[in-house]
């Protein structure tokens, strides 16, 4: 089965085949994500080991959203021990967030 996963806004998109999925996570993405994709494939009778494949949309978008998403397949890639591609068909070892500007980091207040 192959995944697609966007987490680039508050609306996380999953495609598990040809099926589409969206999950409003906002603020609950970092807690819920694994368990929103366990629930999607379980609704399609799979697994974790089902996953052939994962294309991850890295950006831009969110930074935090990004960052979260990219650890998640990063993840399932290194451990299902299957390819991971973004969203241009380039296949990575590990996806890096393309966050489409540098990162506003504000001064410490200390």
């Amino acid at each position: 089965m192959k995944m697609y996963l966007d987490t680039s806004n508050m609306v996380a998109i999953l495609r598990l085949d040809e099926k589409e999925y969206q999950w409003e996570g906002g603020r609950e993405m970092a807690e819920g994500l694994h368990r929103f994709i366990f629930e999607k494939l379980k609704e399609n009778g799979k697994d974790w080991k089902d996953i052939s494949e994962i294309t991850f949309f890295s950006g831009p978008g969110s930074f935090t959203g990004l960052r979260i998403g990219a650890s998640v397949v990063n993840t399932l890639a290194h451990e299902l021990k299957i390819p991971l591609f973004d969203h241009h068909g380039k296949e990575h070892e590990i996806i890096l967030p393309d966050y489409g500007r540098a990162a506003n980091i504000s001064k410490p207040r200390k």
